[in-house]
């Protein structure tokens, strides 16, 4: 039988710093790793639509957010913890919308929210006044609308509507275009932007010919669809959901040529319109940029995730992914300038100061009436489905 090994004796003068000091080593890994990882994950929630006509946004900004989440879980978490997403579905309905954010908050106590979808139903958290209960941020809604821009505790990560149309109109009128029509869903989103085609209309000496809606999440666009090829607009600002923006250029497409050129919104998934229409239907389609292109020399966060995108195999990314990831990368540097440990009260504090380049795309959030982002951009659809700047 080997005898014990005798440890040395220790030098008169070792005191309790140096048990300190040594201690992490004997433990394995730094002392301040151990001591979060025993804290637990950093819980972040969100709450989305997954199933329904909405569902490609939502699995597309909740994939866009894991791509981040596991970039930073792969290089060791936040102060040695990991980041944890729990999702839960609303189906695009805004009482479940409220329903589902308040139980996850009370089942897993998430440090920050990443974005819901929609203007209704945002705007019906907004009214539940949950957020500000829990003096807790939602990070990149999935809206551009005024009500939301407003919101206590809600935070989009994109320019507004308003400055997409106004942004669209001046260059038409700058082009020496006149004519100008909106088809839009009949819901805040929708009406949020005709405002804005209006007053852009009027400051740009535009006439505005059409102005055509269609109900909140369907596919019902026939009407609007006939009243824009009876007005035939120079320009038409397509201001709709995905599943409704496919539809309308779908019926577009199959009608008589009119010469009127279509700019989709922001919210509409180029990757999904273009896959649901193919190339030669999609050619043509020209839509406003809230975000980076991936294509973009000139901003490192588009390349940035891009190269994680094509590392990855998850079905759900797509182009409104990019979003997600962006929300995620501000709510990350949120959590790493907290003092002390993340709680929702201290990245609330947080976030109201937070001013971050992300890579060439700049947030501020520090100034409400001036907005999170001013970024706008204009790209198409070209021969093949290649996106042309």
């Amino acid at each position: 039988m080997s005898s014990p090994t005798r440890l040395p004796s220790p030098p008169s003068a070792f005191t309790r710093r140096d048990c300190l000091r040594l201690l992490p080593a004997a433990l394995g890994g730094t002392f301040a790793q151990r001591i979060h990882a025993a804290e637990g994950p950093i819980v972040i929630g969100q709450v989305a639509p997954y199933s329904g006509t909405q569902a490609v946004t939502g699995k597309a900004l909740r994939a866009g957010a894991r791509l981040m989440i596991e970039a930073v879980n792969d290089r060791g978490g936040i102060g040695g913890r990991p980041l944890k997403l729990v999702s839960r579905d609303d189906q695009q309905r805004p009482e479940e919308t409220v329903r589902q954010v308040r139980a996850l908050i009370d089942e897993h106590a998430p440090v920050a929210l990443l974005g819901s979808v929609g203007t209704a139903n945002i705007e019906a958290l907004a009214r539940d006044g949950v957020l500000q209960r829990q003096d807790m941020p939602m990070i990149g809604a999935a809206s551009g609308a005024t009500t939301v821009l407003a919101a206590p505790h809600i935070w989009p990560v994109k320019a507004s509507y308003r400055a997409e149309v106004s942004r669209l109109f001046r260059q038409m009128a700058a082009l020496g275009l006149e004519r100008v029509g909106v088809l839009y869903q009949d819901d805040g989103f929708g009406r949020d932007v005709l405002a804005g085609a209006a007053e852009s209309a009027q400051r740009y000496e535009l006439q505005l010919t059409v102005k055509a809606g269609y109900a909140r999440n369907t596919l019902d666009v026939a009407k609007a669809v006939a009243e824009v090829q009876r007005a035939q607009p120079q320009v038409l600002f397509l201001a709709a959901t995905t599943a409704a923006g496919i539809e309308v250029m779908r019926q577009l497409r199959a009608g008589p040529a009119n010469g009127t050129l279509v700019y989709g919104s922001s919210v509409i998934d180029t990757d999904a319109l273009l896959r649901a229409l193919g190339p030669e239907q999609a050619r043509g389609y020209a839509f406003t940029t809230v975000l980076p292109l991936t294509r973009g020399r000139y901003r490192s966060v588009a390349h940035e995730y891009q190269a994680l995108r094509l590392a990855s195999d998850d079905a759900d990314l797509s182009g409104r992914s990019i979003e997600g990831y962006v929300a995620a990368k501000a709510l990350v540097r949120a959590i790493e300038a907290v003092v002390g440990t993340p709680s929702a009260a201290r990245l609330s504090s947080t976030v109201e100061r937070l001013q971050v380049d992300l890579g060439g795309y700049a947030l501020d959030f520090s100034n409400r009436s001036r907005g999170v982002s001013s970024y706008v951009d204009f790209a198409m659809l070209g021969t093949g489905g290649k996106v042309v700047i």
